[in-house]
């Protein structure tokens, strides 16, 4: 995935954020705000909040709105008269959100629904800010090939795969032995299984370090986050499993690692705050000043890590085995955790259970060979269905 030169263009840039409304969405349109003579916007998509939505459009101005849920029609159109702001809803609106003109696209939607669209900013070249890990996840090696054949750039965003590209030398690959995906090892670090069956979904949303949506915080809670990071990694930088290690750092400070041959270890380090890998994503290969908070060292007075356990947090071991697994085997990963993951959110069923039902979707279905976007969604709506089985299944125990 080297640096293309040659798609930088130039200030101000035209960009389009997909999933303005979420927590990387606004933390997008927040830098978007504080530089607008650098930037002007094509685009922004939300899902059903129309309320923030029409509030950023009216600040920001762009040319388009999209929103995905069609019930929120007579709202945003109240909301944008007489601004000359073009809109459309449901999904497919989205899609048409990602095909406009931009330079730069942040693909911010969270979840499955984001593969659509943003296989569309790829498809036409664009540069991809990707913070939406489930594409690669669920379609990897689909989303790959539509990138190398349309000559788009991917830059990760994930304040991990954003340290690492900061610090892999593309040019020179095989001077590169393994990297490391660091991780805060969420609010049950050192909690016990019995204190794990109790978790309400308050507490696996308070996450220490980030602030994040609730899926994702849930998923950091799980370590499936990390799970989905590695598989992430793997496409992202042409990685085995083998060579991709995870490592709990609470105090996020260093937000990953690649290790050289010659013994040398190069890391990038920052406070955590999400605006930070953003705005690489969003000046490269420029950088542009951002309000976090700068890290002082001296304040923070040590570093600490310690390996991942895998008895409490088998999210790793079932990410890991997808991987080697390959083929649909990872989109039923993502599938069967997104729906698990809803359910607990709603009361529904435990915290452990969510690991329980992603590995048991994963045994009972067969992903096979994935080889287009139509056969990737069929399984996961599979994948999905069998997942809300397992959960009813729970429920009535």
């Amino acid at each position: 995935m080297a640096m293309n030169e040659a798609q930088i263009s130039t200030v101000p840039r035209r960009v389009t954020v997909l999933g303005s409304t979420g927590s990387v969405g606004c933390s997008t349109v927040d830098l978007l705000l504080r530089d607008q003579d650098s930037f002007t916007v094509e685009a922004l998509t939300a899902g059903s909040n129309v309320a923030l939505l029409l509030k950023q459009a009216l600040a920001l101005r762009p040319a388009f709105v999209a929103l995905a849920d069609p019930a929120g029609r007579d709202e945003l159109e109240a909301g944008l008269a007489g601004t000359g702001i073009q809109f459309a809803v449901g999904p497919q609106a989205v899609i048409e959100a990602a095909e406009r003109p931009a330079d730069w696209v942040m693909a911010a939607i969270v979840g499955a629904a984001g593969l659509s669209p943003t296989l569309a900013a790829i498809r036409r070249g664009a540069i991809v800010a990707i913070a939406n890990k489930e594409c690669l996840v669920c379609a990897g090696d689909l989303v790959m090939a539509e990138t190398q054949r349309s000559g788009a750039t991917l830059l990760p965003v994930d304040s991990e795969h954003s340290a690492i590209y900061q610090v892999f030398d593309f040019d020179r690959r095989d001077g590169i032995e393994r990297i490391t995906l660091t991780a805060s090892g969420g609010p049950f670090r050192e909690a016990d299984l019995m204190r794990m069956r109790q978790v309400t979904p308050a507490e696996a949303v308070a996450h220490p370090n980030w602030d994040m949506g609730a899926k994702i915080s849930v998923d950091s809670a799980t370590m499936m986050n990390k799970g989905l990071e590695l598989i992430e990694a793997h496409y992202l930088f042409a990685l085995p499993e083998s060579r991709i290690d995870v490592l709990v750092h609470p105090q996020s400070v260093i937000h990953s690692m690649v290790s050289y041959i010659d013994g040398s270890v190069l890391a990038q380090l920052g406070t955590p705050d999400m605006r930070t890998p953003i705005a690489y994503a969003l000046g490269w290969p420029r950088r542009i000043a951002t309000p976090a908070a700068r890290l002082d060292l001296a304040a923070l007075s040590r570093l600490t890590f310690e390996q991942p356990d895998p008895q409490r947090f088998p999210a790793l071991r079932l990410a890991r085995a997808a991987l080697q697994s390959g083929g649909g085997a990872p989109t039923i990963l993502n599938a069967a955790n997104e729906v698990a993951v809803q359910h607990f959110l709603d009361r529904r069923i435990g915290f452990l259970d969510i690991a329980d039902i992603v590995e048991e979707t994963l045994s009972d279905i067969d992903g096979g060979r994935m080889t287009s976007l139509a056969e990737i969604l069929e399984l996961d709506r599979r994948s999905r269905e069998r997942a809300s089985n397992l959960v009813e299944r729970c429920v009535a125990r």
